[in-house]
């Protein structure tokens, strides 16, 4: 499962325990209405399991909402999170693909410093010479 799907799904669990806390319900109630386990609705809760559409709709019926609820905030909510590579370009992306390549930790962490240590110079405003013949 990929990662944004698996923060949608950690999101409606959120929106879910949210909504049923907010009428007082325990897992347990809401489960007997739906007809599953508080174990499961734990597990809906937590993100650990996918709610099906079908299922949503019950829970959406159950809680008084509109299935739109589940789903308000999260647009705002995937963005605020940062990407795990740290880049929003190509460029990075691609680097942080190449590094993750490199099986030889020795290079890596050789790779590792000179990236660090180019990224400091630059911080500190110095020169960078990258290709040139001096």
């Amino acid at each position: 499962m990929g990662k944004i799907a698996t923060r949608v799904d950690e999101y409606v669990g959120e929106r879910i325990r949210a909504r049923r806390t907010e009428l007082g319900l325990t897992q347990e109630e809401l489960a007997n209405a739906l007809k599953i386990s508080y174990q499961q609705v734990q597990k809906y809760e937590t993100g650990a399991n996918r709610v099906s559409a079908g299922r949503l709709f019950e829970v959406a019926q159950r809680l008084q909402v509109e299935m739109a609820y589940f789903f308000e905030g999260l647009e705002q909510k995937l963005e605020s999170r940062p990407m795990e590579h740290g880049g929003k370009n190509r460029s990075t992306i691609e680097l942080v693909r190449n590094f993750a390549e490199i099986e030889d930790n020795t290079i890596r962490s050789a790779v590792a410093g000179l990236i660090k240590s180019i990224a400091q110079r630059n911080k500190d405003g110095a020169d960078i010479l990258v290709g040139g013949d001096d």
